[in-house]
């Protein structure tokens, strides 16, 4: 379920889409969780340039839309009794991977949480709290050592610079394939 507002129904062609007006002063498409165009614009722009602006990306917007569904259809948004189990098995696994890596990596984080969040899979804050989203549970073992390692590397690396990344790299050689995981 999308957190995204709704918008005027429009359409361009055979693009369907939701219009967005504010005091922007871009245009933008947008492809939400729940496979709905959205094109943010500036109030005063013209529909016949939007329509061209949509018409303009149709091939764009075509690929991520068929992406969005495989997502989707990939990983439905789970049963009641599939997010409790997810949830526990969240518990046990992450505290404990984050350990595992953060003894390898000669660092301490500050506190380990698990979140319902949908759109990221973890987070770092300053203090060196580590939180990880239940719904990593979903993907196979070497996405998640790879999300544990990611954010450990934040204590180090507070950015996601070069030098960040190859401070993953040192630990996990193959972090680009395992990142590519996450996004199947």
């Amino acid at each position: 379920m999308s957190t995204v507002p709704h918008g005027e129904p429009c359409q361009a062609g055979p693009v369907r889409y939701e219009l967005l007006r504010s005091s922007r002063r871009t245009a933008a498409l947008e492809i939400t969780s729940d496979g709905r165009v959205l094109v943010r614009a500036p109030r005063r722009t013209s529909r016949a340039w939007l329509d061209s602006f949509v018409l303009g990306h149709a091939g764009w917007i075509e690929t991520h839309l068929e992406r969005q569904r495989r997502r989707q259809e990939a990983r439905p948004e789970p049963t009641e009794a599939q997010r409790e189990a997810l949830i526990c098995r969240a518990r046990e696994v992450l505290p404990a991977r984050t350990a595992h890596f953060a003894a390898l990596m000669g660092l301490t984080p500050a506190a380990v949480t698990i979140t319902g969040a949908r759109k990221r899979f973890g987070s770092c804050s300053a203090s060196n709290r580590i939180c990880y989203s239940w719904r990593l549970m979903q993907y196979p073992e070497a996405a998640v050592d790879y999300v544990v390692v990611h954010e450990l590397a934040h204590i180090v690396h507070k950015d996601h610079s070069r030098n960040f990344y190859a401070y993953v790299e040192r630990f996990l050689p193959d972090w680009r394939e395992r990142r590519a995981l996450l996004k199947e």
